[in-house]
């Protein structure tokens, strides 16, 4: 998740109508649906959100601060506070926090190097908790042992993460209500070897794989960001992607969110922990050859980085010159204009359908995305992911 959605998440009026919990359907999903959210700097309405539709809600940022987690900006506190207020009428939700991100993870290392630091945090989250009545805490650190966004790290971090997770667990076990724990963890393989999975999940209620991002903004070529369906080397032969993939001098296994998830089953993760990703937002490419409408083709350089979903229905979805494709093997969508020569990889609501209907039969803990402001008010992404869940019951 990227810090750099901040600056995107402006006026969204989100329509969706308020009901009443107590005839809601999202009370008999088997799955959790989770949402991140960053609230418009305008305009905020946070009575209007479609908590109907959700079971979680994630705040999102709080930061490592002198070894605390702390709001970078203080108006964030009375934000969160009109949020947690909507559980009055929706008491089914659970409102939690997020700590960290893409370029808010620059704390976690040094607060995580010792006893006496991670108490600090640890302390001052209860503290945070009590004050805003919140049920939960994610643990967003991009990433323990890899740099993310040129943050500090070290080899520590693998066992020091741990003990962190743990020292939370044990710090809300003893609150006076049940308090959810999770973490975000990437989707690639690389990530799982500076961490003790096992160890981890003995503390997390859920671990939100971020299934997006499979591949970066600046790629050479022209791939899927947010697939359902597993990609082999073979589905890549004899194009660009495959070339350069081969000129590479450490080996690369296309990335999807069905080879991620057997990757976690395998190495012993409850599937009941697992949580999928949905991505709200899209990247995008320009200059790229026609071949296969633009897929994993050379590209020169990202077009208009990454175009929020509401902005991709509107504006680019079988309009002004692009045109929309299914990937069966990736399940995925893509848009490609030949005109101009630009590609889109996003998720809509096919994908985000077949993404929770994976879940489902996978028997897994849920879905979530990033974020809620990206979605469009009617027929988004939210829906086509409550339909799914609800439909199963």
């Amino acid at each position: 998740m990227k810090q750099a959605f901040l600056i995107l998440s402006t006026v969204l009026a989100l329509t969706f109508s308020s009901c009443s919990t107590s005839s809601s359907p999202i009370e008999k999903s088997q799955i959790a649906i989770m949402a991140y959210y960053v609230p418009p700097a305008e305009n905020y309405q946070p009575q209007n959100l479609p908590f109907d539709q959700l079971t979680h809600i994630i705040y999102s940022f709080t930061e490592v601060i002198d070894n605390e987690m702390k709001f970078v900006n203080p108006q964030d506190g009375d934000r969160l506070q009109q949020l947690s207020a909507q559980k009055k009428q929706f008491p089914h939700i659970k409102v939690m926090i997020a700590c960290g991100g893409w370029g808010g993870s620059g704390g976690f290392s040094d607060m995580a190097a010792t006893a006496a630091n991670r108490q600090t945090f640890v302390n001052s989250v209860m503290a945070f908790i009590d004050h805003y009545q919140l049920d939960g805490l994610d643990i967003d650190w991009e990433y323990p042992g890899l740099p993310g966004a040129g943050n500090p790290n070290k080899p520590e971090d693998k066992e020091n993460f741990t003990a962190l997770m743990k020292e939370l667990r044990e710090a809300m076990d003893d609150y006076n209500m049940p308090l959810t724990l999770t973490f975000a963890s990437a989707g690639w393989e690389k990530y799982y070897d500076h961490v003790e999975l096992q160890e981890v999940m003995k503390y997390a209620d859920y671990m939100n794989v971020m299934t997006y991002d499979l591949i970066g903004g600046d790629s050479p070529y022209c791939a899927h960001h947010t697939n359902l369906g597993r990609i082999e080397m073979a589905d890549l032969e004899e194009t660009p992607a495959k070339a350069f993939i081969d000129s590479m001098d450490f080996d690369f296994t296309p990335r999807s969110t069905e080879a991620i998830i057997d990757f976690c089953l395998n190495k012993g993760v409850d599937p009941k922990q697992l949580v999928v990703g949905a991505a709200f937002y899209g990247k995008s490419w320009k200059g790229v050859n026609p071949d296969n409408h633009g897929l994993y083709q050379n590209n020169k350089g990202p077009w208009k980085g990454w175009p929020r979903y509401s902005e991709i229905r509107a504006n680019y979805e079988n309009k002004n010159g692009f045109m929309r494709y299914w990937d069966p093997v990736a399940k995925a969508p893509f848009l490609y204009n030949a005109r101009d020569s630009v590609f889109i990889t996003y998720e809509d609501t096919q994908s985000a359908r077949l993404k929770t209907e994976y879940t489902l039969e996978k028997n897994l803990g849920g879905i979530m995305f990033w974020q809620l402001s990206l979605d469009t008010p009617e027929d988004g992404l939210l829906d086509a992911i409550y339909n799914a869940a609800i439909k199963e019951n």
